[in-house]
């Protein structure tokens, strides 16, 4: 990255902030920062010199469609260009906040329209097959395996969580029988305490009891063949394996089974503000796209709950 010190020292400076109080995970800093890392590439060919203050303060809207446009050209599709926009958008506001620039020209640029596709949400019946150690019927794998994996499935389904949050749990958290909720760590790493059904504990206190590895308290409750941290991957594998097992379509996924505790719970009665605080969602908005709510469910809702309505 060819820029000059004082460009060096605010892209810097922005990581830091982005890790130490926006407190954003590793991926995402490291994917801002090569967003940012292209963008001053395109500035230093498209302006002729490398980026400095000076040079940043100076640039116009179209500066910006421009290196949107040369994106496109690479054939990057349009939720990549809305997250390089949104480290920009990111950068542009802390170096006015810090006082070092106000580049205006990034916050008058609109991103591309996103088209957003609605999860889709198991039946009943499926999840709970899903999270039954008897559908693994035949499978070859180790016996405390196959109830790991139906335990964790079970997280994401019983108590709606997603499955880093299921993976992050510690030994001395676990969600065992007696037990009727588990703190968990979700986005911004902010805490959330999530219900837990009996059923879902006899499933995990069945794989603790199964399992040939030493657990430390400190240590994660699910781990691997070897001992180690579980991976994502592995939990994505046996859905896979399940989806074939039980006949299910190729959004049966880990994920599907948080989308289906939302939706099952409003079709329960359950009102919005309290999925909201289950699946730990800063957006109404957002658990409105997972529980693939309507308009006019929408307003009956508002209508029998907001005291002016």
């Amino acid at each position: 990255m060819i820029v000059d010190a004082d460009v060096q020292e605010a892209f810097q400076h922005w990581l830091e902030h982005l890790a130490s109080v926006r407190r954003l995970s590793p991926l995402t800093i490291e994917a801002y920062g090569r967003d940012l890392r292209q963008f001053f590439g395109f500035l230093t060919t498209h302006l002729g010199a490398p980026p400095t203050i000076a040079r940043l303060a100076a640039l116009k809207p179209l500066d910006l469609r421009a290196f949107l446009s040369a994106r496109r050209r690479d054939a990057i599709d349009n939720r990549t260009l809305m997250r390089q926009l949104a480290a920009l958008r990111s950068f542009a506001r802390y170096c006015e906040r810090e006082g070092i620039v106000t580049l205006a020209a990034i916050a008058a640029v609109r991103g591309p329209k996103l088209t957003r596709n609605l999860p889709r949400p198991l039946t009943s019946a499926a999840a709970v097959a899903v999270t039954d150690v008897d559908s693994r019927a035949g499978d070859e794998r180790p016996a405390w395996v196959l109830a790991r994996d139906a335990a964790v499935l079970a997280l994401l389904y019983g108590s709606g969580l997603r499955i880093s949050e299921a993976l992050s749990i510690r030994r001395k958290d676990a969600p065992v029988p007696g037990v009727e909720q588990v703190t968990v760590t979700g986005k911004g790493a902010k805490t959330r305490s999530a219900p837990v059904l009996p059923q879902v504990a006899a499933l995990v206190g069945d794989y603790i009891n199964q399992c040939p590895w030493t657990l430390p308290a400190d240590g994660p409750l699910f781990v691997g063949v070897r001992g180690g941290p579980l991976s994502p991957r592995i939990i994505q594998l046996a859905m896979q394996g399940l989806r074939g097992a039980l006949n299910l379509p190729e959004t049966a996924t880990p994920h599907a089974l948080r989308h289906s505790f939302a939706t099952h719970l409003l079709g329960g009665g359950a009102d919005l503000r309290s999925i909201q605080e289950l699946l730990g969602h800063a957006s109404l908005s957002t658990t409105q796209g997972y529980t693939k709510i309507d308009a006019a469910r929408l307003l009956t809702a508002y209508d029998s709950a907001h005291p002016r309505a």
